[in-house]
This record gives C-alpha cells, sequence and structure tokens, in this order.
C-alpha cells in the first residue's frame, strides 16, 4: 500500500503541478518568450477552428473555408497568421541556447541532437497514428481521395516543422552572421526575398518562389537575434517597425499583386503563404512590433503567480495541441457525418453557421484533450547518451523536412505500401538516424 505522500502526489492537479514548475523558473528567465509562444500556438489553432467551413448539401460533403465564402473573413488572418511570432521567438530562443552551448564547449551535435529529439518526437506519432487510420480506412472500402483529403487537412501544421527544422539546422550560421553583420544580416535575407518575388511574378518563374520559404522565414528568426540583444526593446522601437511595416504591406496589397488573405485561399491564383511572399515578411515586421512594443508591461504582469502558471501550463504540452488540433477536428467532422450530418447542414457564413460557431469550437476543444493528455508525454522525452556527427544529424534533418513537407502537401494516401505514400518513411528514416526516440525518458 502507498503510503499518504504518494497519494497526495498523485493526487495532485496538473495545475498544482504546473504551479510548482513555475515557482522554480529562475528571474534572469525572459518570460515573455514563453508567453508568446503560447499565445502564437493557440491563435493557429482557433483560427483554423474558426475558419473550417465543412458543409453538406445535396451535391455531398463539401469541405471548405470561410475564406472562400465571405471575403471580409481574409482581413482576419492578419491577427490569426502568426507563425512570424513564432519564428521571432525561435531566434530569440535559439540564439540563448547556442550562444550557451558555445560558452559550455558544446559541440554542434550535442546542441543539434538535443534540438532534433525535441521536434522530430512529438510527430511521428502523429504520423504513425495517420497511416492505420489512412491503411484501415482503405481496406474498409473508403475512398483513396477521400483518405488523403482528410490526412491533408489534418497534417497541415507539419508544414511549420519541416521548416522550422531547417532553420534550427541552420542557427551556427544564422547567429554568426548577426553577431558578425547585425542588421545587415537580416537585410540580405529581406532582399532576397524581394528578387524572389519579382522573378515569382515579373518573370513568371513560380519554381524559385519556394526559396522563400528559407528566406522569408530566416529573416524573422534574425529578429529574434535582434530582440535577444536588446536591440527592438522598448515602445518607441517596437513601433517604429510597426509603422514601416504597415506602410509596407498597405502598400503591397494595394499597389502590388499580393491577396489580402494571409493564409491560403482555394482558388485563388496567388498565395501569401505558399511559398511565403514578401506581404508575409511585412506582416511579421508589425507582429513582431506590436509586440514588442509591449514587452515591460507584459513581463511585469508575468511575474505574478497565476499568469505565469498558465504560461508553464500550456507550454507543457503546446507542441501536441498544434501537432493534433486538426487531426482532433476532422475526427470530430467524421464523426458529425455518422451521426446523420448533425450540425453539418447549415451553410457556411448564414447567420446560424455564426450562431453555431461556439458549439463546434467546444466540440473541437473535447475532442483534442485526450489527444493533448494522451501525447503531451511525449514532448518530454529524453536524449540518449550516445552523440552522432554532425553531417549524420543533419542528413536526418533533411529527411525529416522533406518527409514532413511532402505529407504536409500530399497527405499520406498514395500507391506504396498498404495504400501509402513511400514519404511517410523519410521522418522515421531521419529519427532513426538522429537517435530520435519517442518513448525515451
Amino acid at each position: 500500500m502507498s503510503d499518504g505522500n504518494d497519494m497526495n502526489a498523485s493526487n495532485q492537479n496538473i495545475w498544482t503541478q504546473a504551479a510548482a514548475l513555475a515557482a522554480k523558473t529562475p528571474e534572469s528567465r525572459n518570460r515573455y518568450v514563453d508567453f508568446l509562444r503560447a499565445v502564437s500556438i493557440g491563435a493557429v489553432v482557433f483560427g483554423h477552428w474558426l475558419m473550417a467551413a465543412p458543409y453538406v448539401d445535396a451535391g455531398g460533403v463539401h469541405i471548405s473555408s470561410m475564406l472562400e465564402h465571405q471575403e471580409w473573413t481574409r482581413w482576419m488572418t492578419w491577427a490569426f497568421q502568426v507563425m512570424p511570432v513564432f519564428f521571432l521567438v525561435g531566434g530569440y530562443s535559439n540564439g540563448i541556447s547556442w550562444a550557451s552551448a558555445q560558452r559550455h564547449g558544446k559541440s554542434y551535435s550535442e546542441w543539434l541532437q538535443v534540438r532534433l529529439q525535441r521536434l522530430a518526437g512529438p510527430v511521428l506519432p502523429l504520423i504513425v497514428m495517420w497511416m492505420f487510420l489512412a491503411a484501415g480506412a482503405q481496406r474498409m472500402g473508403v475512398h483513396p481521395e477521400m483518405v488523403k483529403v482528410a490526412s491533408q487537412m489534418a497534417l497541415i501544421p507539419i508544414w511549420f516543422l519541416a521548416v522550422y527544422v531547417a532553420v534550427v539546422v541552420l542557427v551556427p550560421v544564422s547567429f554568426a552572421a548577426w553577431r558578425r553583420y547585425g542588421f545587415w544580416s537580416f537585410g540580405v535575407l529581406v532582399l532576397a526575398a524581394v528578387i524572389d518575388d519579382l522573378l515569382f511574378f515579373a518573370a513568371d518563374l513560380r519554381v524559385v518562389g519556394w526559396l522563400n520559404y528559407g528566406f522569408v522565414w530566416l529573416a524573422v528568426h534574425q529578429l529574434g537575434y535582434a530582440w535577444r540583444d536588446g536591440y527592438m526593446a522598448g515602445a518607441r522601437q517596437g513601433l517604429t517597425w510597426v509603422l514601416g511595416g504597415t506602410v509596407l504591406l498597405v502598400g503591397l496589397i494595394t499597389l502590388g499583386p499580393y491577396p489580402i488573405s494571409m493564409v491560403s485561399v482555394p482558388g485563388q491564383d496567388v498565395s501569401n503563404t505558399l511559398p511565403p511572399k514578401i506581404a508575409m515578411l511585412a506582416l511579421g515586421i508589425v507582429q513582431c512590433g506590436l509586440l514588442l512594443s509591449i514587452e515591460s508591461p507584459m513581463r511585469r504582469w508575468l511575474a505574478r503567480a497565476a499568469p505565469w502558471t498558465a504560461v508553464v501550463l500550456v507550454n507543457g504540452m503546446i507542441m501536441t495541441v498544434f501537432l493534433w488540433h486538426l487531426t482532433a477536428s476532422t475526427l470530430a467532422i467524421g464523426g458529425a457525418l455518422l451521426l446523420d450530418d448533425v450540425g453539418l447542414r447549415v451553410i457556411p457564413g448564414s447567420g446560424s453557421w455564426w450562431a453555431i460557431r461556439p458549439v463546434w469550437l467546444g466540440v473541437y476543444v473535447l475532442a483534442l484533450l485526450p489527444f493533448a493528455l494522451g501525447f503531451g508525454r511525449f514532448e518530454r522525452s529524453g536524449v540518449g547518451q550516445r552523440i552522432y556527427p554532425a553531417w549524420r544529424l543533419v542528413t536526418a534533418a533533411l529527411l525529416i523536412c522533406a518527409g514532413l513537407a511532402l505529407l504536409a502537401l500530399g497527405g499520406v494516401a498514395g500507391n506504396g505500401w498498404l495504400g501509402l505514400q513511400t514519404a511517410v518513411l523519410l521522418p522515421f528514416v531521419g529519427a532513426v538516424l538522429a537517435g530520435v526516440n519517442p518513448l525515451r525518458k
């Protein structure tokens, strides 16, 4: 029989556990970084759920977005497309961790292996689940195209992870560039993104547009280094960035060929996201400047126990929430279809449709809870003792990136083994090469 202390420990709720962790936070930690990470991912989740507009009519099942039905909702993407904030936070955090590794004499391999474990570990269970779902559904007679669409919807979040892993691999180079050239290292990337867009639009070289996945997101990542070194601190500097970014953004969408929406709209020829354009970079500048202009009062607020405990609690499962939120909503929609299309026979954009949005959001939250609680442990998996050489880890990272990108674009269904596309193997091969093991404690 366990003693009273064991019983008390087992009865602790997650808030109490988060409060205990929060109390151990060193004074030197910038809590606003963690807050922005949680808020940015939360905004993405809420935006995806709010804009999803599946419905059923006489023509069958339609998977659509509110961005198609009501054009005014495209302005809302300026608030909900907050991936630039996550790359800003990434730059700040990676700058701190890489500088610390250098001070303590740690190798690039030691540093990168820890990062790959934390980034790739949580995504592998998601891919495994969709492999089983896709193979099982096709064995039961579900059309492969339906499986492909469902898995595409669910795996949209992993495009970000593919890009971010590549950005992490380049941290020693990007950090050295910042240390030596400062804002010039940011300016060169901005110029490269502008040239890339010119080739995309003026020369109709659409294939080169994919290079902006590097130029745009690395540029925002450089701003994270600038923030860490105090170059973007204070309301005056932050609002200066807001003003400059706003002028640029408004000019691009009114005088240039850039659409208003900051996420892809089905049927629209040009996307600011796929691949990213300088309009996305301008939005990122606005968002980063605005959020950093209020850093001081926010840090004072986060010094209080309750808000900081909430941040610690959310960040403990934030990657799981991000990776699984569309799987949860996809399965919830599938359940509604099985229950005689309940809640899906409402025309998107109508008053009734908006009126039941809170109900659907509640359903999505309930559907996500088992995944967040069940798979959150993979965010806290440990790293093995053996350190692999840098060439092997970089190769592993590239395989993980390629696999995640292909799955985000095409889903898991294909013509390969068990009706799956062969790209599902790439993240696992990369994980083996990097020594990533989600089950390790």
